[in-house]
């Protein structure tokens, strides 16, 4: 009996060792990317490194990130860090999140340089990456293959609410206005597109705004305080020599249009879940229905009819400064010292000559967007649908323009006058609010 015993718990414990043999030589073949840095930690140690900036440098490297998503559409990967990356030094990288309850194993990072980077250095740049299993993330940084994190500065994970096929968005339109630079203080412009985009249904406009002009400033305050602009300071000159064009051909610098790529594929993210569309175009530009009243009924068309499109996309119209007893119909007197000029009064719109580039924007539904470029979306889930210019064009009052053509070459388009009526006392209003009329431009109002 005492032998069977003996017998059995030898049995046992032979068991136990071969058990811990194979569990050992199990771990010996993780790759070591998959490893635990450090021992796990509370996650209040995340918390006292977490970023506030919009441009956050990585550490140990010549690149930054920007901001980062749950992003589960693309398989094998469950998050998008949206970040500028300098091309001719990309490294290995790993994803380190911060979990509700403890710091994570690391995860390989896939470095996705987007193809639109006009020849500059840096580009914008998705990283991708897995979150571990038992990682409930709430933040995330990268860090180099070789170094050990020490103080990391964490970027918060956006996006992380479920993806749901009839969801309810908070707004139906967003408008995504990419880098206002150079002093930029088009006041009156800006001002009277934002109220003809409000009337046309759009419930938010996101500004990325590294230098706007004075009293742009002030105006981007009152909206900002009223709710309609959403502002996103963009300081990306403390960190590269950002460039004032398009293409490294022509222009110096590290970077295309202060960032202008970089911006518009973060707006598209940070709408994702609280927009049903975005708009990208500049400030200089108003989406216009022509055959609807505003961009709810227009797209209450077009989406049953293309039911698996994601970017419509919708020609650009220059519209001319030429000035005649018409177009002054369109003039306010309360408004004369208001930096800036009055697109009432820009009512002829120019033919395109056939060899001319014929620019185009958009507008996408954002869960269809993976990767967005100025004029195009690089990558999509969906299709591709171009509007028909006379159902909806942009009307494009550009301030400086090397042509101007004679009036008998032009054609009259008084569209804009459909909202003259409720667009002036607005514009007149936000202008005082922001203090930008005297008490007698106030009265002449």
């Amino acid at each position: 009996m005492e032998k069977a015993k003996y017998s059995m718990n030898a049995k046992y414990f032979l068991l136990f060792i071969i058990v811990c043999l194979l569990i050992s030589l199990a771990f010996e073949r993780i790759p070591k990317t998959y490893r635990t840095f450090m021992p796990p930690h509370k996650s209040n140690v995340c918390s006292s490194q977490i970023s506030d900036q919009t441009i956050t440098p990585l550490n140990n490297t010549k690149h930054f990130m920007v901001s980062a998503f749950m992003d589960q559409r693309v398989k094998g990967f469950d998050i998008r860090i949206i970040s500028i990356f300098r091309r001719d030094s990309i490294q290995p990288l790993h994803c380190l999140f911060c979990c509700v309850d403890h710091l994570s194993d690391t995860t390989p990072a896939t470095v996705l340089v987007h193809s639109d980077h006009f020849d500059f250095p840096y580009g914008t740049t998705d990283v991708m990456c897995q979150i571990p299993h038992n990682c409930s993330a709430t933040h995330v940084t990268l860090v180099p293959d070789t170094v050990r994190p020490t103080n990391p500065t964490w970027l918060p994970l956006r996006n992380k609410k479920t993806h749901e096929k009839n969801k309810r968005f908070e707004f139906n339109f967003t408008v995504c206005i990419s880098t206002l630079f150079g002093g930029y203080n088009n006041v009156l412009q800006f001002a009277q597109t934002l109220e003809i985009y409000r009337l046309l249904g759009v419930g938010r406009v996101v500004v990325y705004n590294n230098s706007g002009g004075p009293e742009l400033s002030r105006l981007l305050h009152s909206y900002s305080q009223e709710g309609l602009v959403e502002l996103v300071q963009w300081p990306i000159h403390n960190y590269l020599n950002p460039s004032h064009g398009w293409h490294a051909s022509e222009f110096t610098g590290d970077l295309q249009y202060y960032g202008q790529v970089t911006t518009l594929n973060e707006c598209i993210y940070r709408s994702m879940e609280r927009s049903r569309y975005v708009l990208l175009n500049d400030i200089d530009e108003i989406i216009m229905p022509y055959q609807h009243d505003n961009l709810t009924s227009l797209m209450d068309t077009l989406q049953p009819q293309h039911p698996n499109t994601g970017v419509f996309i919708i020609q650009a119209v220059i519209y001319s400064k030429k000035t005649t007893e018409e177009s002054n119909k369109g003039y306010v007197d309360a408004w004369r010292h208001v930096p800036g000029f009055n697109i009432l009064q820009r009512i002829y719109w120019e033919d395109r000559n056939k060899d001319q580039y014929h620019p185009h924007k958009m507008l996408v539904q954002p869960s269809f967007v993976e990767q967005t470029s100025i004029h195009q979306v690089v990558k999509a889930f969906g299709e591709n649908y171009k509007i028909p210019e006379k159902m909806c064009h942009i009307i494009h009052s550009v301030t400086n323009h090397p042509i101007e053509r004679p009036l008998e070459e032009l054609h009259l388009d008084k569209r804009l006058w459909d909202f003259k009526d409720r667009v002036i006392p607005r514009v007149t209003e936000m202008l005082r609010r922001a203090g930008l009329l005297s008490s007698e431009e106030e009265a002449d109002g």
